[in-house]
């Protein structure tokens, strides 16, 4: 038996998704998913050694969109753009299952999405979104030093 899509855990992460944007982001970056609609607004400051100091985001997604959100604003303070682009890319891997489970906290409550390929793209807006505004912020900050 397949365990089921929308589980309590993936509900439980959807309701706490990010809903305050950053008042004076250093950079902010938006994605969406042409398959379904959902949107990521993501907002960054990075500090002198360009890990991700402060973190805000709008999210219009469905249910995994809004979980996958969760996740990745719980954990990416302290993350440097190269460990995000990391993340986002064996995230992408991985539900493409070209690779195994990335090493992110939680991640394993998407186990039940991997057949469901159309939702994958929702899946990945706040890690794409995260790992660009990120890069974009340090990369900024580097520029003006």
């Amino acid at each position: 038996m397949n365990a089921p899509l929308y589980n309590t855990e993936i509900l439980r992460l959807a309701a706490n998704a990010p809903a305050e944007r950053l008042a004076d982001p250093m950079a902010s970056v938006e994605r969406r998913s042409p398959i379904c609609g959902s949107r990521v607004t993501v907002d960054v400051i990075v500090d002198g050694d360009g890990r991700v100091s402060a973190i805000g985001a709008l999210v219009r997604a469905c249910a995994l969109g809004q979980a996958s959100a969760s996740l990745m604003a719980a954990n990416a303070v302290g993350q440097t753009p190269d460990q995000l682009a990391t993340m986002r890319d064996a995230l992408s891997d991985w539900l493409a299952g070209t690779g195994t489970m990335p090493e992110w906290p939680g991640i394993e409550v998407f186990s039940p999405a991997l057949p469901h390929s159309a939702r994958h793209a929702s899946i990945r807006l706040a890690f794409e979104a995260v790992a660009e505004a990120a890069t974009i912020a340090r990369d900024q900050r580097l520029a003006a030093a």
